[in-house]
């Protein structure tokens, strides 16, 4: 049912001025119009205050209706997990430093969950025997816990959030895949019903594993994250798992050593000989790590003008972790170093100096290179991978036409795990026949606090924020001036609209302070309700004003229209 709150009355502590540490918008705009606020001096835990927590349950009904719609069943899994899950999966060594762990009285290990597929995949192993009990699609909406490294941006990258996962348990890929394609469009339809600019992105899956990967990437010149976006056909990845067309290779020639004394960057080599930098394929060295525990020293292979994709690297040789080596651990000059001869060490090449050429590459020797070397004739390029990190003016993998680079915010993602945990942890359902197979799944989730603030980044002007009607604390704010009488019509006209408004389901926000009406006005602006009426002076003529946030002026309309006006503005 709908009401009308009285601000008087509720905790809505607008500031002035932003907070120093205040990087973002949504940052800067959350805490001044009294959504969130920081837990003492602790950094990266906010207290969502009631305006906050309106939007967040907001975003979650949205949720929960597409979820509900395609058959999903919400639950509530326990924050606190066993170790021993994690280390069936093999993922308590992997997940990282990330993870909070602790131990109980008994000294029993456990972790505040980061995220849930160990603890879902033994519930339903459990319960779930036959194929006719199957597919499954299980979701919770719960707070998560990662300790961030560097927790900043307020709820963007915060150590406590609040996240949907989804799960969901198929008897093969086929069935797996028409889930992925329902959770898809689900998540499209409830990004477009918050009002986010959202792009469905190819992504890596990172800790969680799998193979098929998609981040829904809300656009915003202040996100981490960076999407590669084709115009032409659209394509969309992120950055770290993009791809870009194949370039011309150098000409196919003899190799020849030549003397490049002192030249030891990509740039001084390629001026020593004259050649651009695209025609110098540059050796990387780190150290992998495993999850084994075993160590060893990996090349990357690369033309000379591209960055590393280290995500890539890590991909292509399945390493836990890649630290740059150090000059000790490499046997050749790093300043010369080349994949012709190259001993003791595991190769990875980008595919664009895989695919053929004659390449500039260090010789292994100090101040010498050789030129015109071809992969698969003078040298064996080992692993090949998109080891190239893509960029504006790329071609696009597809269909050839230029690449653009955009920053987004990462809002959600969908994964494809397969039977990485079910074989795991036991996850086995009996099929027709009585033979006892691995169940294939799929993993879902939204960041929502992350997607509050998102709204934020892309809603927003000089005054303040300006909610979209879906997820708004308030469809509209009611604001009285005036003083005696002036001031006594003023609260009767409003508590009538207010009324009429409850009855057709849209919560007020009644601005009743004593309050001089400026400072009413920007607070409507800083809080950012889709839409204002201000009972005032008007009155005397039985007018009103109805300004809807993201409009220049308001509208000066009789009192009886004004409750069809806000409707008006909230539809459209």
């Amino acid at each position: 049912m709908a009401m009308m709150a009285q601000m008087s009355r509720l905790l809505v502590p607008t500031l002035r001025e932003a907070p120093a540490d205040a990087e973002l918008a949504s940052h800067r705009l959350l805490v001044r119009a009294g959504f969130i606020r920081r837990v003492d001096q602790t950094s990266g835990f906010y207290s969502l205050l009631p305006l906050g927590q309106r939007v967040k349950a907001r975003i979650e009904a949205v949720i929960r209706q597409e979820l509900d719609g395609i058959g999903g069943q919400e639950c509530q899994l326990p924050i606190v997990q066993p170790a021993s899950l994690w280390e069936r999966s093999g993922r308590w060594a992997v997940y990282g430093q990330e993870m909070w762990r602790l131990a109980d009285r008994h000294e029993h290990r456990y972790c505040l969950g980061p995220t849930h597929e160990e603890v879902i995949t033994a519930l339903v192993g459990g319960e779930v025997r036959s194929w006719r009990q199957l597919p499954q699609l299980l979701y919770q909406i719960q707070n998560k816990y990662r300790d961030e490294q560097r927790p900043r941006f307020g709820l963007l990258r915060s150590r406590e959030f609040v996240m949907k996962d989804g799960y969901s348990f198929h008897t093969d890929e086929a069935d797996f895949d028409r889930c992925y394609a329902e959770v898809y469009r689900a998540y499209e339809r409830i990004f477009r019903r918050i009002g986010l600019d959202c792009r469905p992105v190819q992504a890596d899956s990172g800790a969680i594993g799998g193979s098929l990967s998609h981040e829904f990437m809300a656009l915003a010149d202040a996100g981490e994250a960076e999407v590669v976006l084709c115009n032409a056909c659209g394509y969309a990845a992120d950055v770290e798992r993009a791809e870009a067309g194949l370039r011309q290779p150098p000409p196919v020639r003899a190799m020849q050593r030549v003397a490049t004394p002192g030249a030891r960057s990509v740039e001084e080599v390629s001026s020593a000989l004259g050649v651009v930098p695209a025609a110098v394929a540059k050796s990387l060295f780190f150290r992998a790590t495993y999850a084994d525990g075993r160590q060893e020293v990996v090349a990357a292979l690369l033309p000379g003008d591209r960055t590393l994709n280290e995500v890539q690297l890590r991909n292509a040789c399945g390493a836990l972790e890649l630290v740059p080596a150090s000059p000790g651990e490499v046997e050749v000059p790093l300043g010369s170093a080349g994949p012709v001869g190259l001993r003791g060490v595991r190769l990875v090449t980008d595919r664009e100096v895989a695919s053929g050429g004659g390449w500039v590459v260090g010789a292994n020797e100090e101040g010498v290179h050789l030129v015109g070397v071809c992969p698969g004739r003078d040298f064996d390029p080992g692993a090949v991978a998109a080891l190239a990190t893509a960029r504006t003016g790329d071609a696009c993998p597809e269909c050839g036409a230029a690449l653009r680079a955009r920053r987004g915010i990462e809002v959600g993602q969908v994964f494809g795990l397969g039977t990485k945990y079910s074989a795991a942890l036991g996850a086995t359902y009996l099929d027709a026949a009585g033979q006892e197979i691995p169940m294939v799944m799929g993993c879902y989730g939204i960041g929502v606090t992350r997607t509050l603030a998102a709204v934020v980044e892309q809603h927003h002007d000089g005054d303040g924020i300006r909610w979209p009607a879906a997820v708004a604390p308030y469809g509209c704010a009611l604001v009285t001036v005036g003083v005696g009488e002036q001031g006594a019509q003023a609260v009767e006209a409003a508590q009538a609209v207010g009324r009429r408004l409850a009855d057709a389901g849209v919560d007020t926000l009644w601005d009743d302070r004593d309050e001089r009406p400026g400072v009413k006005f920007k607070d409507a602006d800083l809080i950012g309700l889709p839409v204002r009426v201000t009972f005032g002076r008007a009155l005397e003529r039985g007018l009103v004003e109805v300004k809807a946030r993201t409009a220049s002026e308001p509208q000066l309309l009789p009192l009886d229209a004004a409750p069809a006006a806000v409707a008006a503005v909230l539809q459209a």
